[in-house]
């Protein structure tokens, strides 16, 4: 009886299709690409960390909010735990103090908005 209630919860809750497309953040060189691709077009980096309860849920809150109409943003994805050290670049490169998580849109090769915590929730990517 158990099994048939909770298989039949598991088909009732569908999961939602995610529209980013992340690219991983793994080597420091990809800071000069995003710099020059920002020249034409709003990239975004989320900065993550995978040990963080408020990370784990601004990821999954920042996923569900990401919808179709997105799609085409340049997301790149910073495993902080792993590069640490492409962290502390971006901070000093875009001149933005390190937070976890955080988001930071680039244009142009500067940093045009960023937020951290549960701040990105508020960070509208339909206006940029």
């Amino acid at each position: 009886m158990l099994n048939s209630f909770f298989n039949s919860m598991k088909s009732n809750t569908s999961k939602k299709e995610s529209f980013i497309n992340w690219i991983p953040l793994t080597d420091i060189k990809q800071l000069g690409e995003i710099k020059i691709q920002s020249e034409n077009e709003p990239i975004v980096i989320f900065k993550h960390s995978t040990r963080c309860g408020i990370s784990s849920m601004v990821i999954k809150r920042f996923e569900n909010s990401f919808d179709e109409e997105l799609k085409s943003f340049k997301m790149y994805y910073l495993d902080l735990l792993s590069y640490r050290e492409i962290s502390n670049e971006i901070a000093h490169s875009f001149h933005v103090i390190h937070q976890s998580p955080q988001l930071l849109v680039i244009e142009k090769g500067k940093v045009v908005t960023h937020a951290s915590h549960y701040d990105i929730g508020q960070v509208d990517l339909k206006k940029i």
